[in-house]
């Protein structure tokens, strides 16, 4: 059986946490959950409806007993970070929160200076910090000094489905870090997801590829396979890779004892 994932001192079965964005309603945001397996779920603070609404995300997620990570997203400096976590933690009594910082609004591109400031802070005032940032090994590795639960480095620019870009550097994240790196944004197919797995990625973050897909509920249940697949080939051991090819069945072996 797969080791559980830890995250801010809790296990969780599955290693898959998806996006609750583009979704058609939030009975398809329900169902594609379901079949995802996903036991971990990122929102954005202000897509909140603290009148629990018609429209209301955060209910079928409580009911199918996931845990929800809110998120800064749509925070342009580390102050309205900070505002929206406070925010967060008064609006859902958790204090779980995902910094995203992203000021320009064309790539969404985390800001590393303001999403630093802002982790230092929240850490300070005893959140888990989850810090959404680019595969930048060298910042990585300073927001785990800081004391975040895991940091979440890009595969590609936000909603793009262009997968892992930015492979060479999450090899780097992932070997380097000792806080779980969860491998977020961009992720396009389930293979992408399997490939972060196999690279020794602790969780991948999906929302576009299921949301936007044709089929998001059958998408879901792609995702949970090959997040499985790809963790179980981890922690199999994959075998190595050569330049020269090396045969599986040596011809030389089998003269020898024919010609005995």
């Amino acid at each position: 059986m797969s080791t559980p994932l830890v995250l801010a001192g809790q296990e969780f079965s599955s290693r898959l946490i998806i996006g609750t964005g583009k979704f058609a309603s939030a009975e398809a945001l329900r169902a594609a959950a379901q079949a995802s397996g996903a036991q971990i779920a990122t929102l954005a603070i202000k897509r909140v409806d603290t009148r629990f609404g018609r429209d209301d995300i955060v209910a079928p997620l409580k009911e199918l007993g996931i845990t929800l990570m809110p998120n800064t997203s749509g925070a342009r400096d580390a102050r309205e970070a900070v505002f929206a976590a406070k925010l967060s933690r008064e609006a859902l009594g958790t204090d779980w929160i995902k910094v995203e910082v992203h000021p320009d609004q064309k790539y969404l591109l985390p800001d590393p200076v303001e999403t630093y400031k802002a982790c230092a802070e929240l850490v300070k005032e005893g959140f888990k910090v989850f810090a959404y940032c680019m595969a930048d090994p060298c910042l990585c590795k300073a927001l785990e000094a800081l004391g975040v639960a895991a940091v979440m480095p890009l595969g590609a620019p936000i909603g793009s489905a262009k997968g892992l870009e930015t492979l060479p550097f999450l090899k780097i994240i992932l070997k380097e870090c000792q806080v779980p790196v969860v491998v977020d944004a961009g992720i396009g197919s389930p293979s992408d997801a399997a490939k972060s797995f196999e690279l020794g990625a602790s969780a991948v973050m999906v929302n576009t590829a299921i949301a936007a897909a044709r089929d998001p509920i059958a998408m879901a249940g792609a995702f949970k396979l090959a997040c499985e697949a790809g963790r179980s080939a981890y922690e199999a051991g994959l075998a190595a890779t050569v330049e020269t090819a090396s045969a599986t069945s040596p011809m030389e072996q089998f003269l020898s004892e024919a010609m005995k």
